[in-house]
């Protein structure tokens, strides 16, 4: 009798789920940078499978880098400075991509979990990022 009453219940969907699955997913970037002149593309194009998945050219990552260096540069504390230390040397999109969490609960520390999520949002484009699932998708 009880195993009835729990099929003829509406199956429930949880709301975290279908929240987070309408988030644009930020991917790590390609080990594979982008070339930055005509040989290398041309070279590029020939030999690498899919070029539209590769990391900008290592000619951006000094931009890139301001501007990490800028979502942090508020913030005063020793953790900060150390982090700030790691911006400044790193060498690829990847590590960089990999320093997110912290410079996430740095600024989440000093000022507040909105205010960090805020900022790491500013530095998502810098990121290839998956488009949401539909709710659907999941069924």
């Amino acid at each position: 009798m009880r195993a009835l009453a729990l099929l003829s219940r509406p199956a429930r969907r949880s709301t975290l789920s279908a929240a987070s699955s309408l988030r644009t997913q930020v991917c790590p970037p390609s080990l594979c940078h982008a070339p930055g002149g005509a040989w290398q593309r041309m070279m590029f194009w020939l030999l690498a499978p899919a070029p539209h998945d590769a990391a900008p050219p290592l000619s951006r990552l000094p931009s890139i880098r301001t501007d990490f260096l800028a979502t942090v540069a508020d913030v005063d504390s020793s953790e900060a400075d150390a982090l700030r230390r790691r911006i400044a040397g790193s060498a690829s999109l990847r590590e960089l991509w990999h320093l997110r969490s912290e410079v996430y609960r740095v600024i989440g520390l000093a000022c507040s979990q909105s205010e960090a999520d805020r900022r790491l949002a500013l530095l998502a484009h810098h990121f290839p990022s998956r488009a949401p699932r539909s709710p659907r998708a999941a069924l």
